[in-house]
């Protein structure tokens, strides 16, 4: 078992561009992190060119990650290689990503070019991002359709022209897994300068076959595999890198390969991507979804206490997944909870103790016990709340009746300053504060989606607001957590808020800096 599969994240670009609503750097650098931990090898950050915002968070992103390699994604446009490469510039090595379409239909019909225009774009694209780096990874985009002869001429050019990497996407997740390990093989029999380069794939789940594919494409000689966690992305998403790093690991028998990633560290990081991205994952997902490691049937339950490798094929220990215990109260100290934090893998730096202890002792006053789920929520929405916040609540009052008639007053620190206002409305309290909020802030917000959860169990549970809203062609995320639905929705909206309010000032900053 010699050869290593190098597993590269796209979860915050590919997987981001298909959320709802954009994510904040601070967001972005906490998924960013927990990759780091985790020990991925190459994290694909954004599409710099794309918008100031994506620009500043690859920026951001490549001053604190140090242990992995970095990448930015780029078109075969010479504004768009030299964006990618400013963004990454603090780093003394990098990886650019290039990518063109090389099929008949996107040759035709999205491009307008045929073959020998392609192969130009290609070598004159590569050589540019040559200037920058000499880590250059060239896609070959919809590669699933592309014909096996016009795929190895690019594939072949590519390699000549100074790709250590070439990627071979189905970008429409339309192959079959023994198709696509043909395309894979074919291309180690057909092109002469293979040897040259590393053999990646990034494979999309349209007909739910992207961890199969990624598995055929190791099998048949791919070295890198491209995906993100749990699978999110683009329309049906992409391959999810937990399946395809257990599948590695549960069958080194057949695959006869490793990877060098922390498995300790899936379970948690699988959670951190889900609750930023606000994509909940389905409880019969594999590797990481709530029904994993359960056992309802009898004969099954009987099976796993006689020996659990009856019913699991994989250690849940293994990914990190540990039992969670009822062990904490108002009583306990802040080196209690400091220790459960540690216990349950958090390290010292990954949260403010302080501010947790705080949030833990107003949540034990009103619940009694605090269980490890609180803790890692509390923490969660702690972490959401960048300094400095420009929208910071003060105090609310509500009024309800039966009559549906409810008046909402809301204090909030603006900055430095104090602003209270009031609002009626016959659609609720919720409705209200949310009236209150905008009257504060005067933002023109449309709130496009609410959702509540219960974080726990019993009538002790959280109550955890999830919203999206859109400002100004572009949707935001907030999020607020309370044993009070009604303060989980206030603190959803202003955590929205301070979102935008944070949005604008990056746009401002980078205005400025594109201006000198």
């Amino acid at each position: 078992m010699n050869d290593k599969v190098i597993i590269f994240d796209t979860s915050l670009r590919d997987g981001e561009q298909a959320l709802q609503a954009s994510l904040s750097v601070k967001e972005k650098l906490q998924i960013a992190i927990a990759l780091e931990r985790m020990k991925i090898d190459i994290i694909e950050v954004g599409f710099p060119i794309s918008s100031p915002g994506d620009f500043n968070s690859v920026r951001e992103i490549s001053k604190i990650i140090k242990n992995t390699k970095i990448c930015s994604l780029a078109r075969c446009i010479d504004k768009d290689i030299d964006v990618a490469a400013d963004a990454m510039s603090v780093l003394e090595d990098f990886r650019i990503h290039i990518f063109l379409g090389t099929s008949d239909l996107h040759m035709k019909s999205k491009l307008n070019k045929n073959l020998n225009e392609i192969l130009d774009m290609t070598i004159h694209s590569i050589k540019r991002a040559k200037r920058y780096t000499n880590d250059i990874e060239f896609s070959c985009e919809d590669a699933g359709r592309t014909s096996l002869d016009n795929l190895c001429r690019v594939v072949e050019h590519a390699i000549s022209a100074g790709a250590t990497t070439i990627n071979i996407p189905d970008t429409v997740g339309y192959t079959l897994p023994n198709q696509f390990g043909n395309i894979i093989k074919s291309l180690y029999q057909k092109v002469p300068n293979i040897d040259k380069a590393i053999i990646s794939v990034h494979c999309h789940n349209d007909l739910g076959m992207a961890v199969g594919n990624s598995i055929s494409a190791i099998l048949s000689g791919a070295r890198q595999i491209e995906g993100t966690m749990n699978g999110i992305g683009e329309r049906a998403g992409n391959a999810a890198l937990e399946e395809i790093i257990m599948a590695i690991i549960a069958r080194k028998d057949i695959l006869n390969v490793y990877t060098t990633i922390k498995t300790k560290e899936i379970y948690k990081t699988s959670k951190i991507v889900s609750q930023i991205c606000n994509m909940p994952i389905p409880a019969n997902k594999a590797i990481i979804g709530s029904n994993a490691f359960s056992h309802s049937s009898g004969i099954h339950q009987d099976g796993i206490l006689k020996n659990r490798q009856n019913y699991e094929i994989i250690s849940p220990q293994l990914i990190g997944l540990k039992e969670k215990k009822l062990n904490l109260t108002s009583r306990s100290g802040r080196a209690a909870v400091k220790h459960r934090m540690k216990q349950m893998g958090y390290k010292d730096n990954e949260y403010d103790i302080n501010k947790l202890y705080v949030s833990f002792l107003k949540l034990a006053d009103k619940k009694g016990q605090v269980f490890d789920y609180d803790l890692e929520a509390l923490a969660f929405i702690n972490n959401q709340q960048e300094k400095p916040e420009y929208f910071h609540l003060e105090y609310f009052n509500i009024k309800s009746s039966s009559s549906g008639s409810a008046t909402a007053s809301v204090t909030l620190l603006c900055g430095k300053k104090i602003i209270t206002k009031s609002a009626t409305t016959s659609n609720g309290p919720i409705d209200a504060v949310y009236r209150a909020l905008h009257k504060i802030s005067d933002y023109k917000i449309f709130l496009q989606k609410f959702q509540l959860f219960a974080k726990g169990q019993g009538k002790d549970a959280l109550g955890q607001v999830d919203i999206l809203v859109e400002y100004q062609s572009r949707k935001f995320h907030g999020i607020g957590l309370a044993t009070d639905i009604i303060e989980a929705s206030t603190k959803a909206m202003i955590n929205v808020l301070n979102n935008i309010w944070r949005a604008k000032q990056v746009i401002l900053k980078l205005n400025k800096i594109y201006e000198k």
